[in-house]
């Protein structure tokens, strides 16, 4: 739905860049000028307004805060050679958005607040995006429950917002994934794939177990059975057995359907992969590391990019990867570096231009 709507911008008197080293950017810490800010209230959007970066005033019964309904979406800004900006493939982070919306019981944000509303945002702070390699501007679109009262239904009011981050890599070396047996995720019917604030809260105790035992992140499997493999916390998952790319189906919408893992799954078919969306049980990957046709692991996410898995943990039989040798993650990892920063052709139309 495309709506007419003006979008009020209110510039800061000065920028915070100045003062912020962009050569030690961590992830999520830093924010830019600016931010976009709306209202729904009586079946409308309302208060469309970019202003300076600033704290919310909130109610302590502010219902976000007690029943949990709240999204979000992870989207990334880029710089090419010449230093235009462009952002990677927002539209597909704005049908997910309203996906999740949906099955939260919350409003669909319309396409010009959201597309139109992040370009002007993203443009009135363009400078903030880092011009280095394997760095971006991490953009937060997210809406929450903003009625003022305690109550379990869904609100008739909720906030929309986007803000911005420059940011480095999320992760810095390929990664130690410890495969979770006790905990789940997402159940069949659940809300496995929503982008909600609530399946992040429910994966943080697997998480700190697994870095205690130091390993980097869990690797989920299904609830039933814990046989089938799902998605690692921060990312979708892939495996190279043979010249086959295996990564597991959505079809029980348990798994947040990637976009990072779409655009893998269409540079892997143009490098000459095989792609399979199916189940895959960790017997299968055990197997296939025995007998040697498992040759990379890798996890795809907007944040994590492409990110290489070094070691994979089941119980206590570890299986450990050489991705020195490794060929399909680090050209995935290119040719999307090399399309974002305008280096390669977007052949695809995956970049949007500010």
């Amino acid at each position: 739905m495309t709506v007419a709507m003006d979008i009020a911008i209110n510039k800061a008197e000065s920028s915070k860049l100045q003062d912020l080293n962009l050569d030690n950017l961590p992830f999520g810490r830093y924010f830019s000028d600016h931010m976009l800010e709306a209202d729904y209230e009586n079946g409308e959007w309302k208060n469309i307004e970019i202003k300076p970066y600033q704290p919310l005033l909130m109610s302590p019964s502010l219902a976000a805060l007690h029943y949990g309904q709240a999204i979000f979406e992870g989207v990334k800004a880029y710089k090419d050679q010449n230093g235009n900006a462009f952002i990677f493939r927002p539209q597909d982070n704005f049908r997910r958005f309203n996906i999740s919306a949906e099955r939260m019981q919350m409003p669909v944000v319309p396409e010009e607040l959201f597309m139109e509303g992040m370009k002007k945002l993203v443009g009135l702070d363009r400078n903030w995006i880092p011009s280095k390699p394997d760095h971006s501007l991490y953009i937060r679109p997210f809406m929450f429950s903003s009625d003022e009262l305690i109550g379990v239904r869904p609100s008739d009011n909720y906030k929309f917002m986007i803000i911005l981050s420059p940011t480095g890599p999320y992760y810095g070396a390929p990664m130690r994934i410890y495969v979770e047996e006790k905990y789940s995720r997402a159940a069949s019917g659940g809300v496995g794939y929503a982008k909600a604030a609530g399946n992040y809260g429910a994966a943080m105790l697997a998480t700190a177990e697994a870095k205690k035992k130091g390993y980097d992140q869990v690797l989920w499997m299904d609830a039933s059975e814990h046989k089938y493999v799902q998605e690692i916390g921060t990312m979708n998952v892939f495996f190279i057995i043979g010249n086959t790319a295996i990564t597991p189906d959505l079809s029980q919408e348990t798994i947040l359907e990637g976009v990072t893992r779409q655009s893998a799954i269409t540079l892997l078919k143009e490098m000459g992969y095989q792609v399979e969306e199916r189940t895959l049980s960790i017997d299968e990957i055990i197997a296939a590391y025995k007998d040697g046709s498992l040759k990379e692991v890798f996890g795809t996410g907007t944040a994590a990019t492409v990110t290489m898995i070094r070691e994979l943990r089941y119980k206590d039989f570890v299986m450990e990867f050489d991705t020195d040798k490794w060929k399909a993650c680090p050209t995935v990892k290119s040719w999307l570096t090399d399309i974002r920063e305008g280096r390669r052709e977007d052949r695809y139309g995956w970049m949007w231009a500010v």
